[in-house]
């Protein structure tokens, strides 16, 4: 008999769970309690997979629950399974994903479960993604600012904004310090901002939202990142590539990242200069170089070893 493949459809409130190929399906109450019962049923299937949408945060607590009862968790890209409905022609953009769906995905994926972060892993997760919401505040204010001409309203931003400066440096100092606390990611702070180009934001992005690096080869970590170019494609017919999906914020850090690379790190302008002379596009360029910047940081995770421009 072929081993169960489990899909979870996380809300507020309940999980909507499907189970392939025997097709039962039932909701449970998305509680501690309901969570327990769930893992103590899942353990008498003995699924290969248990598959979770992720659902803007409601999916973590309930992959960590059945992760520490010893199941095979992983959580999936909603955008991948609705593209996945939609070439079976089961679901319209607009509709939501249902459990089936999800489990139908991931056995036709074949799915393999990841370890989850632990517990340090995504308070720094959380600790970047707040400060980026800080950082996305204070530009959306500077921009209110340059527009207005009201003096009661600028001086509202002007209020606004060292507010959130304050708040941004009190966020600054509670990542640096739970950096600190770990030799390991000391350690792999100081390897990422050897490379020029790479700052103490950026590495700890990748600290934070990218643990696999190091451990995958350099395609594999490039579609993890959304980095790997696809193309479209019909019979004879070939379209132009693109890139997409993956991890946009771990992209973004590195597009960020790219771009100060072209500049001042000598090994990645004349990489990004070579291929402007020859006739390509400056945004392909730097997507060139932001993708060429992750191979080398992966194998400097990989190797321990600091960035030794003469050979990269």
């Amino acid at each position: 008999m072929d081993a169960s493949i489990v899909g979870i459809d996380v809300s507020k409130d309940r999980l909507d769970v499907a189970v392939r190929p025997s097709g039962e399906s039932f909701v449970i109450a998305r509680t501690g309690a309901g969570i327990e019962d769930l893992a103590e049923r899942l353990q008498k299937i003995a699924p290969r997979i248990v598959a979770i949408e992720a659902t803007g945060g409601f999916e973590t607590v309930v992959a960590a629950g059945l992760a520490s009862a010893e199941l095979p968790v992983i959580v999936v890209n909603p955008a991948q399974v609705r593209a996945f409905a939609q070439a079976l022609g089961k679901r319209a953009k607009t509709d939501p994903i249902d459990a089936a769906v999800i489990a139908h995905f991931a056995e036709a994926t074949k799915a393999v479960p990841r370890p989850l972060p632990d517990e340090m892993t995504r308070l720094l997760a959380d600790l970047i993604a707040r400060r980026r919401q800080i950082v996305e505040m204070m530009a959306a204010e500077g921009q209110r600012a340059r527009r207005v001409t009201d003096q009661r309203l600028k001086k509202s931003i002007v209020r606004l904004r060292k507010a959130l400066e304050k708040e941004l440096a009190e966020l600054d100092g509670e990542i640096d310090d739970h950096v600190r606390g770990s030799p390991v990611w000391v350690e792999k702070e100081d390897l990422l901002a050897s490379v020029p180009g790479v700052g103490p934001v950026v590495a700890r992005t990748l600290i934070a939202e990218l643990p696999e690096l190091g451990s995958l080869d350099r395609r594999k970590v490039a579609a993890l990142v959304g980095l790997a170019p696809w193309t479209r494609q019909s019979g004879k017919w070939r379209g132009k590539s693109f890139i997409g999906g993956g991890r946009k914020t771990v992209r973004n850090a590195l597009f960020m990242a790219a771009m100060v690379a072209a500049r001042h790190n000598q090994v990645l302008k004349r990489f990004r200069d070579k291929m402007v002379a020859a006739g390509k596009p400056k945004r392909l360029a730097l997507i060139a170089v932001a993708r060429k910047l992750l191979t080398i940081l992966n194998a400097i995770v990989r190797d321990r070893r600091r960035w030794q421009p003469e050979t990269a």
